[in-house]
């Protein structure tokens, strides 16, 4: 459990979530897992997710009491892994060259902006998802070559794995009671969040066949928000898990 506990709450689980769906989407555009796109979204989400913990930490006692409790005691670490990811994140960056900037400026100051923007509670899936998709995405896709082909399959890409994402940040509403859930009900925006997973599924069997295996992330999120509960740790570690293993899964089918 200790071992579970600090991937979880350090963020590193999550960090691993991106760095995954990056290496699929570069495999599926064609380009393979380049290291500047896989850095900038492990050490950005480490960086952003760290940052945020810490700085809210007497905001998430009431909803995440358990992941509060671990911020607390290990402020130290957490802040070192915060400046590890940020630096890697820049690495990463610096390795994706030019093009790259353009998503990464759309992204960045969503993340600055992170505390203050999620009190909105009818734009918080949406900045979270379209930040992520230009990391996990927009990234990737900068790094492809511009071909018709190549721009279509990365426009599919985004719907699948906005969906996904957009299902994954709203059930993350659920389980802390706040934005959507707090507006409608915990079964109303769970009830939205599966249809949108669904909705990734769907835009995968309608994708060109490099980015079909992206769908895996759209089906593990679905089969995570059916039998979904609302403890911290059912939340990180199998809702964004369906993340990670369809990203993972989704790279290897990629390669196959």
């Amino acid at each position: 459990m200790r071992l579970l506990d600090a991937l979880l709450f350090s963020s590193l689980w999550v960090a691993a979530a991106a760095a995954a769906l990056a290496g699929a989407t570069g495999r599926a555009l064609g380009v393979g897992p380049a290291a500047g796109p896989l850095l900038v979204a492990f050490g950005g989400t480490l960086a952003v997710y760290n940052l945020d913990r810490l700085r809210d930490l007497a905001r998430d006692r009431a909803s995440a009491p358990a992941r509060s409790a671990f911020v607390e005691r290990h402020r130290g670490v957490l802040s070192a892994l915060a400046a590890a990811g940020a630096a890697l994140g820049a690495l990463g960056a610096a390795l994706a060259g030019p093009r790259a900037l353009a998503p990464l400026a759309l992204a960045l100051p969503l993340a600055l902006a992170h505390r203050r923007l999620k009190r909105f509670w009818m734009a918080k899936a949406l900045y979270v998802s379209f930040a992520w998709v230009l990391v996990v995405v927009g990234v990737p896709a900068a790094a492809a070559p511009a071909a018709p082909e190549v721009g279509r399959t990365a426009l599919f890409a985004a719907a699948i794995l906005g969906a996904a994402i957009f299902a994954n940040a709203v059930a993350s509403n659920v389980r802390d009671a706040e934005a959507a859930a707090a507006v409608f009900g915990p079964g109303r925006a769970l009830l939205a969040a599966r249809w949108v997973a669904a909705a990734s599924v769907a835009a995968a069997l309608a994708a060109p066949p490099p980015a079909q295996p992206l769908g895996l992330a759209g089906v593990l999120t679905l089969a995570a928000l059916v039998g979904f509960r609302p403890g911290e740790r059912y939340g990180l570690a199998v809702v964004d898990g369906a993340l990670l293993v369809g990203g993972l899964g989704a790279w290897w089918l990629g390669a196959a």
